[in-house]
């Protein structure tokens, strides 16, 4: 397939304002291979400011060399250019922009040290406007506390036109209820316009291709409805297991971990009405209505359109890897779950009666994060006297990782005196068609922080709205502990439940796009 790559431009792109980016948890594994990687593809791409600095924070005794270097070995081992080397003169310029806070985040003494060198050495010196946001990349458990101590510090002030805000990470809550109480704390020092609730799914090409493909696609706009659509499928599966985060998983789970956030967000993007202009609150106004619009299930509805897995051993890739009851930090009898796949309904004029298929999990068959979007199948009636007994359906999946981009599956007749249809793939793919730019998910997010553009951002009743709806769920799983754990094996596509979750609506899983 020949496509045009002539390209047109949505709104004027630009470079971050001039400001001080504060990470919290800085020597972390996030900051290394993510932040760090993603702050120096801007700077190259030239959308990162002049006037800007860097303040790492963590309580890792480091000096402020020690963690300078820190930083730019990670620069260069996660952000290369096609090279393969980094831009050394860039990474001169970053070297004389990064410092360092060391201290105890619940030590008010450590928020006044931080305000002492934001204002007076790294501001002061660098001639940096007094604009700041601050990247909570911390255990959950420390969000709301230092958001208040940022407060008490007069570090989320804003005043003569300069900004302050907060990047807070996932999970935000650990049910419904924590969720709209720290959303309570938050606020009752920022503002939700200070408030970036990230989910770095939303910094991938194709998920922000969601709105472009449908709303500027004429072709694909009419046909998006329960009319046409027979169900759709959203699955982010991974191949890895809980490595070294067996602690934090053994509170979380799959559910809480992936559902509430990035399925919902895919599920909102891909289900929402068009806004009236792609301005932050017009989209996510969009997304909370139709997320407000799906059913919450009955426990009944979480005992028949819910299912849930644990992986054992097996081999991922051609290699052994042990069960989730093996991995460190986890209970040998553990009842967390590794997969979740489940059944929802939207009750809107749009998707009436088209069920929504949902599900995630570790150490699956391969790693892949897709939405299929199913077409009805057209009419047997023409093709009655031919020798074709079954018509193939048509199908779209948005390719979300490792691989972005869109495929598009058609019947086609064979060449041949005999009436057959062969089923036919167009597919488009990002890296094809527009080239390659070095890219972590992350570069987008920061860069609407830095310009005050929330869209890709939840707010408050977006992220109660998705919590809502799986704290039934949470709820009964709770009550009836799981007795068959493990139930799937590492390196297949989860457990037999989920199978026939599908199979009792006549339909499968699409494994692999």
């Amino acid at each position: 397939m020949n496509l045009a790559t002539d390209t047109v431009t949505l709104g004027q792109s630009r470079a971050g304002d001039s400001c001080v980016m504060v990470i919290f948890g800085a020597t972390g594994d996030l900051t290394r291979r993510k932040l760090l990687p993603a702050l120096y593809n801007l700077a190259k791409a030239k959308l990162l400011s002049r006037k800007f600095a860097l303040v790492g924070a963590a309580v890792d005794p480091l000096s402020g060399d020690a963690f300078r270097e820190h930083a730019l070995e990670a620069i260069k081992t996660y952000a290369t250019d096609e090279a393969g080397e980094p831009d050394q003169d860039l990474l001169a310029w970053f070297a004389k922009r990064i410092y360092y806070a060391q201290g105890d985040f619940r030590d008010p003494e450590f928020y006044w040290r931080l305000k002492d060198l934001c204002c007076t050495e790294v501001s002061g010196k660098n001639a940096i406007d007094d604009n700041y946001f601050y990247y909570l990349a911390t255990a959950p458990a420390f969000f709301g506390e230092i958001v208040r101590q940022l407060g008490q510090a007069g570090l989320a002030k804003e005043e003569g036109g300069h900004w302050r805000r907060v990047i807070i990470e996932k999970p935000f809550g650990h049910d419904l209820e924590s969720a709209r109480a720290l959303n309570t704390d938050i606020k009752e020092v920022l503002k939700e316009r200070q408030i970036y609730r990230i989910d770095h799914y939303l910094g991938k090409e194709t998920v922000q291709n969601i709105m472009v493909f449908r709303f500027a696609n004429s072709i694909f706009e009419p046909i998006w409805n329960r009319r046409y659509i027979d169900h759709v499928q959203i699955t982010a599966a991974e191949t890895v297991g809980v490595e070294r985060r067996g602690g934090y998983y053994e509170n979380a789970g799959a559910m809480r971990d992936m559902v509430p956030n990035h399925l919902f967000q895919l599920l909102s993007l891909t289900t929402m009405e068009p806004p009236i202009s792609f301005a932050a609150d017009a989209v996510r106004d969009e997304q909370t209505k139709v997320l407000r619009a799906v059913q919450i299930p009955t426990p009944e509805d979480v005992l028949s359109k819910t299912a849930r897995g644990q992986y054992d051993e097996g081999v991922v890739q051609g290699e052994p890897v042990c069960g989730y009851r093996a991995e460190p930090d986890v209970a040998p009898d553990s009842k967390t779950e590794t997969f979740v796949a489940m059944r929802v309904m939207i009750d809107n004029w749009r998707w009436a009666d088209v069920p929504f298929y949902l599900r995630t999990g570790k150490r699956m068959a391969s790693r892949t994060t897709e939405i299929v979007i199913q077409f009805r199948r057209a009419p047997l009636v023409l093709f009655r006297n031919t020798a074709i007994e079954q018509l193939q359906t048509n199908r779209l999946v948005l390719h979300i990782q490792p691989n972005e981009g869109i495929s598009l599956q058609f019947g086609a007749k064979v060449p041949g005196p005999v009436m057959q249809l062969g089923s036919v793939r167009m597919d488009f793919n990002y890296q094809d068609y527009f080239g390659s730019t070095p890219n972590t998910g992350y570069e987008r997010l920061l860069l609407d922080c830095m310009t005050g553009d929330a869209t890709l951002f939840q707010r408050a009743d977006m992220v109660e709205a998705g919590w809502s709806l799986i704290q039934p769920v949470l709820d009964v799983w709770k009550a009836l502990p799981p007795r068959a754990f493990p139930n799937y094996a590492a390196g297949s596509w989860g457990p037999k439940e989920a199978d026939e979750l599908l199979e009792r609506d006549g339909r499968h899983w699409v494994n692999g796009g």
